[in-house]
């Protein structure tokens, strides 16, 4: 694997964070007199602040996982089908009707667990990278720059 200069994987980062909508909001930076090397070392120094104080840095940040099939629905409707077939031999004397049943049951819930864990995942990673954008903004509000 290719190793990259820090000031490299900085820069990436910065790109990111300052440019990609996907990472968070874009930024929209504005000081009277500033050069744009002056900009570049204000943003670089604000993006690693950002990092100290947040522990996120987008030049690590993973993109969206695609998830693979986990078996949760599989796992669900094995659980399902022994439990109907146990209910369904106590109720009726039926315990493959109780078992398909049980099987159908189990995967809705084996799926719906699946996707409130990445639901809650993506609302985290969001949290995670508004809370480094806000600590980049603050920073660089404090530098007298104007920043929406």
């Amino acid at each position: 694997m290719p190793r990259f200069p820090a000031k490299s994987i900085l820069l990436i980062g910065l790109v990111m964070a300052f440019s990609s909508p996907s990472h968070g909001q874009q930024l929209m930076i504005y000081k009277e007199g500033v050069s744009d090397s002056q900009l570049a070392k204000d943003k670089n120094e604000c993006a690693q602040w950002a990092t100290q104080q947040t522990g996120y840095n987008p030049a690590y940040a993973a993109p969206p996982a695609q998830t693979a099939p986990d078996g949760s629905r599989l796992r669900g409707a094995a659980r399902g089908a022994v439990v109907g077939a146990v209910v369904g031999e106590i109720a009726s004397d039926d315990a493959g009707r109780g078992a398909a049943a049980g099987a159908a049951g189990g995967a809705m819930i084996g799926g719906m667990r699946k996707r409130e864990a990445r639901r809650q995942q993506q609302e985290y990673q969001n949290q995670v990278q508004a809370n480094y954008t806000r600590a980049v903004t603050t920073c660089l509000q404090g530098r007298g720059y104007t920043v929406n």
